[in-house]
């Protein structure tokens, strides 16, 4: 199975791995990560995976036991990362990443349908437990919160072309594949528009955040992975598309800086104080090579802040 590692040199030279530290891939996905934290662990060391995707977490375990057994995996969502670690009697961590992109056997899963360029059935739920599917969404939102979903997620500006396109089309028949769905875009949007700027990219990034409720669960646990790392951990965060990236701007901005009810005081209280440093103020983008090596990392941006 082939699985690629968006700036996994970047990622482990950020983390300033201690052999002895406590590690957390919020996003366990194939381990590409994972095993290069698990060489560089002590016995002393221990790593937590996290993810929601059975397939995902048992392709990971088989990787992972070839190289240590200290580690565990949590079938969770990352949302409930805090709640789950202080179960396990761990209150503090040394670094903890996250990789918000999919991994490619995800992607390129027929049966998922997260891929706008495979027919599959439209899916898009990265917890098969979950009830809400893109199917759903498409079939029975209003006209109105389409276009307001497809704008906000996806910022494609024909969004309302193609809401009501969607809403014509499914009073005759439901609309039930992902090649269905890429139909009625390009016959709202005309062959040019859609050829030229593919707007179906955008409206299956934004389905795929609304099934999964991408954004609300980012920003709930960046404040908990912030207050989970010990001081001079590091937490790391690679973002694949604009909404994602000004979230944890924004939260990065927020954290490392003196709480503003208190600006001006001579002696500013601990917990008004910033409780992170930021690492690079610019964020770490992909090289040439290995975007020419996997196109799918073009996008990509890496944030790092740090504990204080």
């Amino acid at each position: 199975m082939k699985h690629y590692s968006v700036m996994l040199k970047e990622i482990i030279e950020s983390l300033n791995l201690k052999e002895n530290g406590i590690y957390v891939d919020a996003t366990l996905g194939y381990a590409g990560m994972s095993k290069e934290i698990l060489k560089r662990l002590s016995k002393k060391g221990f790593l937590i995976g996290i993810d929601q995707d059975k397939e995902a977490r048992e392709y990971a375990n088989k990787v992972l036991k070839e190289i240590s057994s200290n580690y565990k995996i949590l079938a969770i969502n990352f949302k409930d990362m805090k709640k789950n670690l202080t179960d396990l009697g761990i209150q503090k961590v040394d670094g903890i990443i996250f990789d918000l992109g999919f991994s490619s056997p995800q992607i390129d899963d027929d049966k998922r349908g997260f891929s706008f360029m495979s027919n599959a059935t439209l899916d898009m739920r990265m917890n098969l437990d979950d009830k809400l599917t893109a199917k759903d969404i498409v079939n029975k939102y209003s006209e109105e919160d389409l276009v307001k979903y497809f704008y906000l997620y996806g910022e494609e500006k024909t969004s309302k072309l193609i809401a009501k396109k969607i809403v014509t089309t499914r009073k005759e028949q439901e609309i039930k594949t992902t090649f269905d769905l890429v139909e009625i875009i390009k016959n709202a949007t005309g062959a040019n528009y859609f050829y030229k700027n593919h707007p179906e990219r955008k409206i299956f990034q934004a389905l795929r955040i609304m099934v999964n409720d991408e954004l609300n669960v980012l920003e709930s646990v960046l404040p908990d992975a912030i207050d989970l790392l010990n001081k001079g951990g590091r937490l790391a965060v690679i973002t694949f598309h604009s909404k994602e990236d000004r979230i944890v701007k924004n939260i990065f901005k927020k954290f490392s800086e003196v709480d503003e009810i208190v600006k001006g005081m001579p002696n500013i209280p601990t917990e008004y104080q910033p409780k992170i440093k930021i690492i690079n103020k610019k964020p770490i983008l992909p090289s040439e090579e290995e975007i020419k090596e996997n196109s799918r990392s073009h996008s990509a941006k890496l944030r790092i802040v740090e504990r204080v």
